[in-house]
């Protein structure tokens, strides 16, 4: 999650700094695409479902040059919501207790 909000405020920087010199800009996203590629690799080994593909492809969008800065910001921002998204889900499973687990407590064999 703090890796998520940190991206998060990264792509608000590099909103507000539309119009700065692209080597300032080239700054932003080149740390943007480092923390999503952290954040792929942690979530490629916690097993978080397909967080660790929205990550990967975030960077990808991040480091490509070419693209258009009002483009790579909104790619960027909804990609972010969607991991949010995800995350949030994530968390919610993994505090949620099994049902299965639950009925077979009740339930025990003969």
């Amino acid at each position: 999650m703090r890796t998520v909000d940190h991206v998060r405020k990264l792509v608000a920087e590099l909103e507000s700094n539309r119009a700065a010199r692209p080597k300032i800009i080239d700054g932003i996203c080149g740390n943007i695409a480092r923390e999503l590629s952290h954040m792929r690799q942690r979530a490629l080994t916690a097993n978080l479902g397909t967080l660790p593909d929205v990550a990967g492809q975030l960077a990808i969008v991040a480091n490509r040059a070419g693209t258009g800065i009002n483009m790579k910001v909104r790619a960027l921002a909804d990609g972010v919501n969607s991991m949010t998204i995800q995350l949030d889900q994530a968390l919610k499973m993994a505090h949620e207790p099994d049902k299965d687990k639950d009925t077979d407590k009740e339930n025990p064999p003969s």
